[in-house]
């Protein structure tokens, strides 16, 4: 979007394939062209909606993982999204990654649904109703060059395993085809590898993989990274539908629109510590900035 306001003298809109319009640069701005692109305002890029909150599925007690993640404490309760704030380094991965069990805590505690438990590998973190959405979907999240429906229930053999210890292909293809399309994801079909798909309908699949775990909390590192505005509304949809449901989400991102837009409170890390917390009312662009720089009211 930048590059276009840059260095362009005249834009072109596609939209699904079809010609939307076009309009000089120095006569548009960035509002109107997304507006455009997606079929919408920008204010309606960010559906928001207030549900009731349960009990506190998530408390994280003075946890700290090396130099990386420094007496940290926080809660995240059933219908609710958390949004973690903060600059490049100030440790919200590795705090995620710590909770998931990919880094071992050097101290601090993490209790589910009240329970004191113990998570030392991303197995017992999936045990314990914990899933994590990586930064790095392609990397970590995704074998490229399997189908779509092998991603999506990789993770999770096991559930469909017979009485005979053979996995239930008609099952496993049932729920497959049942979250193609809860979660919309574009596809020709399952049978789709799974390079093939853009990343907006890859991120929507690693979703679906984590929400056929059914956990009760699932933690999104850069949930909208690299994706097209409009697949961006369609992946908060998808958190707020399963706010509905009652999971508790911990969003990370860089995006300060996209924390200020979906979540329910914020939580601005700097320098491995949590500096702030943030009610959505009393969040700003400017109070989260001087929280993650250190600057204390």
């Amino acid at each position: 979007m930048d590059e276009i306001f840059a260095i362009c003298n005249r834009v072109t809109v596609l939209r699904d394939g079809q010609y939307v319009g076009e309009a000089m640069v120095k006569d548009v701005d960035k509002d109107s062209l997304i507006a455009m692109m997606v079929g919408r305002k920008l204010e309606e890029q960010f559906p928001y909606r207030e549900e009731k909150k349960g009990n506190v599925v998530l408390k994280v007690e003075n946890l700290s993982y090396k130099n990386k993640v420094k007496d940290v404490s926080f809660e995240v309760k059933a219908g609710e999204i958390v949004g973690f704030a903060g600059l490049m380094g100030s440790g919200r991965t590795e705090t995620a990654k710590t909770i998931f069990g990919e880094y071992r805590k050097t101290s601090g505690e993490v209790y589910i649904n009240g329970e004191k438990v113990n998570i030392n590998s991303p197995k017992d973190a999936i045990t314990h109703g914990v899933a994590y959405l990586s930064e790095d979907r392609k990397k970590e999240g995704l074998v490229l060059n399997m189908t779509v429906g092998t991603n999506m229930t990789l993770s999770n053999l096991k559930k469909y395993e017979n009485t005979f210890k053979r996995i239930d292909t008609k099952e496993e293809l049932r729920e497959i085809k049942e979250y193609i399309e809860k979660l919309s994801v574009k596809t020709p079909s399952h049978a789709q590898m799974m390079k093939n798909l853009s990343g907006g309908n890859q991120q929507k699949a690693i979703i679906a993989k984590w929400i056929m775990l059914s956990p009760n909390l699932l933690i999104v590192d850069e949930p909208t990274k690299g994706i097209d505005v409009g697949a961006k509304k369609e992946i908060y949809e998808v958190l707020n539908e399963l706010k509905k449901e009652g999971k508790a989400i911990i969003m990370i991102s860089s995006d300060m629109a996209e924390i200020l837009g979906v979540s329910d409170r914020v939580i601005v890390m700097s320098e491995g510590r949590v500096t702030g917390e943030l009610s959505r009312r009393d969040a700003t662009q400017e109070s989260i900035m001087k929280y993650a720089v250190g600057i204390k009211e």
